[in-house]
């Protein structure tokens, strides 16, 4: 596991890109695995449903790639990167709670083909100085 950076009670993972819209995606992996930040779930609290997108699908770097409901409200993931979906986590459909224990491991949403769109993107130590304004 990559080492890890904490603000006040949430974690990054170092390795990973963040995006401003709190997702991140491990650019190193192929296909890349993408998922929220803790700090998104945390704002988020219970997530009780994951709408996740087809298999396929692509997406333009910014647009809504799925749907998370908690008790408290819906939020939109957007993609952090032009994209193709290559898998979803079908674990989440029975078991959403998984991205609220673990949003950096089991709790991942989709694996992707990275289509470009990178260089806004921030690593551990940059999220964690924007994280620190919010």
């Amino acid at each position: 596991m990559n080492s890890t950076i904490k603000v006040g009670d949430f974690i990054i993972i170092e390795g990973l890109l963040y995006s401003k819209t709190h997702e991140w995606i491990a650019i190193n992996e192929n296909p890349a695995r993408m998922g929220i930040s803790d700090y998104a779930q945390k704002n988020l609290h219970d997530i009780v449903y994951v709408e996740l997108p087809k298999i396929g699908s692509s997406f333009k770097k910014g647009s809504t790639i799925c749907t998370l409901e908690s008790i408290k409200a819906v939020a939109e993931v957007y993609a952090p990167v032009d994209c193709i979906v290559m898998e979803i986590n079908s674990k989440l459909i029975d078991s959403p709670e998984l991205i609220n224990k673990n949003p950096y491991g089991e709790g991942w949403l989709v694996k992707v083909k990275v289509e470009g769109g990178t260089e806004d993107l921030m690593d551990a130590k940059a999220y964690a100085e924007f994280i620190k304004k919010l």
